[in-house]
């Protein structure tokens, strides 16, 4: 059975019918958020990282909030499979044998951000020539930006009740901020659908805001300080984009966004939400998904989440998060089999 899905927008699936699939078609990619669910496609990444991007020269915009943007991080340092390969160790090695606090938590994340960039990754993201990086982050207000745990908690469950109405409530409740090298080419620096404040990446601050895109409101500290921005309360960039629903019609070129999901939940708060799912702004995108037999086949019968830290001791998540990766670069296999057989089409399907 086949272990990947290509979902393709009106507007790829017509480029790719008439031009194929090659890697300087796509201008734009992007990874989303959701904790430790990378893992069950992350030897579709390393594929794509390593070799579909390869001989790349010319721009791609890559958008990212928390794990995504840790992914997207590897891309663009000049080894990007070392580099990934120091995010699975990092990842998957952090150790917690009691319940944490947000504060020791936060210190193991920093850990593997410091692990993702290495003593050279930071400098590589923000220079690089043609990769151009953007990561979420979200700043709170209001309630959002208390850091007491219950004023805190009273915030979120506002910010859902709010959202249930409407996703554009989230401006009321958190900030969007974008940091990128401010490219003015950039498709990411004239997002409308949320207010958004565009910032600088540096070397300066690269670490707090790789931090800052994965500290889950509650679960992490904040990261109260981070150069280049007012001071401030900031979390996960999943807040406002989980999977991204973003309007990018005027964005040139196609969008690739190797997803664990043949679905898309806009933010955080939409997660349980089923009649508010992503599809009017991938007109564009390639989406590449695993099958459901494909997670099937997986241990315990699906990707990896968060709740593994709950349901299983260290020794057991390790084994199994370890085994989903192997077990992912049967995803990179089968996209590099189809664009060598020239069959795409006969797997492509509308989204």
């Amino acid at each position: 059975m086949p272990a990947l899905r290509f979902l393709a927008g009106p507007t790829a699936f017509n480029v790719i019918r008439e031009q194929g699939l090659h890697p300087d078609a796509f201008t734009q990619l992007l990874a989303a958020s959701g904790g430790p669910k990378w893992l069950g496609i992350a030897g579709l990444d390393k594929y794509l990282f390593s070799e579909f991007f390869k001989q790349r020269k010319t721009p791609l915009y890559t958008l990212g909030a928390s794990s995504g943007a840790w992914r997207l991080a590897c891309l663009a340092q000049q080894d990007p499979l070392q580099a990934y390969g120091r995010l699975e160790d990092y990842y998957i090695g952090q150790h917690y044998e009691t319940v944490p606090t947000p504060q020791e938590v936060s210190t193991q994340v920093k850990g593997v951000v410091q692990g993702i960039l290495g003593t050279r990754g930071g400098g590589e993201m923000v220079s690089h020539p043609y990769i151009h990086s953007h990561l979420v982050v979200c700043r709170g207000k209001h309630l959002n930006r208390l850091t007491h745990k219950l004023p805190l908690a009273a915030g979120l469950a506002l910010t859902a009740a709010t959202n249930l109405v409407s996703r554009r409530s989230l401006a009321w409740h958190f900030e969007r901020v974008v940091f990128s090298q401010q490219v003015a080419a950039s498709p990411f620096l004239q997002l409308t659908d949320l207010p958004s404040q565009q910032a600088k990446l540096t070397t300066a601050n690269v670490n707090d805001v790789m931090l800052a895109t994965g500290s889950i409101p509650l679960l992490l500290a904040p990261v109260s300080r981070i150069e280049g921005v007012a001071d401030g309360q900031y979390y996960d960039g999943g807040i406002t984009d989980y999977h991204f629903d973003l309007p990018l019609s005027h964005a040139k070129g196609l969008t690739l966004y190797p997803h664990f999901y043949p679905t898309i939940s806009p933010g955080w708060f939409d997660k349980s939400l089923s009649w508010r799912r992503g599809r009017g702004h991938y007109h564009n995108a390639l989406v590449l998904a695993p099958t459901a037999e494909f997670v099937a086949s997986l241990p315990f019968g699906k990707i990896p989440d968060r709740e593994d830290f709950k349901q299983l001791d260290t020794a057991q998540r390790i084994k199994y998060w370890r085994t989903s990766v192997a077990l992912s670069e049967r995803l990179g296999e089968e996209f590099a089999e189809v664009i060598a057989k020239g069959n795409l089409l006969e797997r492509l399907e509308h989204f």
